[in-house]
């Protein structure tokens, strides 16, 4: 990842940050699969998605693309929103 790098502590900021949206992001998808009382290889043979890339995601371990979180929303009959908050 390219950003501008001010001191050691900006980067274990910016670090920390990227891996706590990461670990809500997945535990957010991992709900939603449940909820739709869905198997990984369930969800995998719906969206598309090979079922070890779900697997790492949810667990934390995959830092998914945008394309990829669209198509696992959509296998869940669900709508992808992303916002920016100040």
């Amino acid at each position: 990842m390219d950003f501008i790098v001010k001191s050691d502590n900006y980067t274990l900021v910016v670090e920390h940050l990227q891996n706590d949206m990461k670990q809500q992001v997945a535990a957010a998808y991992r709900q939603c699969r449940l909820a739709k009382n869905l198997t990984q290889s369930e969800l995998a043979e719906k969206s598309g998605v090979a079922r070890p890339n779900i697997s790492r995601f949810e667990s934390g371990n995959y830092n998914p693309s945008l394309d990829m979180l669209v198509r696992l929303a959509v296998a869940m009959d669900m709508n992808l929103e992303v916002k920016l908050k100040k």
